[in-house]
């Protein structure tokens, strides 16, 4: 079975190209390629991935568990719940650890709401 090769007709745009003008159009295409697969890491998370982020922020898995379950009571998970711990530790002025420790033993999950009130889950 012959394949149809439509590389010569593929290759007149591109040949009149400088290498300027082929780095571009391959950034503009790749850019097309990952631009999808970023909208849908922002909008959809699962609970492992919530802990898996957690984790490499460097706590336990006995602490990132209740963060991720007090974000799902609290209807908080689409924001992050690496996220949440990053503003709540800005916000209060404190560190990321001292920050998730308190929200893995249930506490400031007022504090974090008000931080994200008005915003998109």
């Amino acid at each position: 079975m012959k394949r149809n090769d439509d590389f010569s007709v593929r290759h007149q745009k591109l040949a009149g190209m400088s290498d300027e003008e082929l780095k571009a159009y391959f950034w503009k295409l790749a850019q097309q390629v990952v631009d999808p697969l970023l909208e849908y890491g922002r909008t959809h998370t699962t609970p492992s991935i919530e802990r898996s982020v957690l984790l490499r922020m460097g706590f336990s898995s006995l602490e990132a568990k209740p963060m991720v379950d007090f974000a799902i009571a609290n209807n908080m998970i689409g924001h992050g719940v690496g996220n949440i711990v990053y503003r709540l530790s800005k916000s209060e002025k404190i560190s990321i650890r001292e920050a998730g420790v308190a929200l893995s033993e249930g506490k400031d999950w007022d504090k974090a709401a008000a931080l994200f009130e008005g915003g998109a889950n």
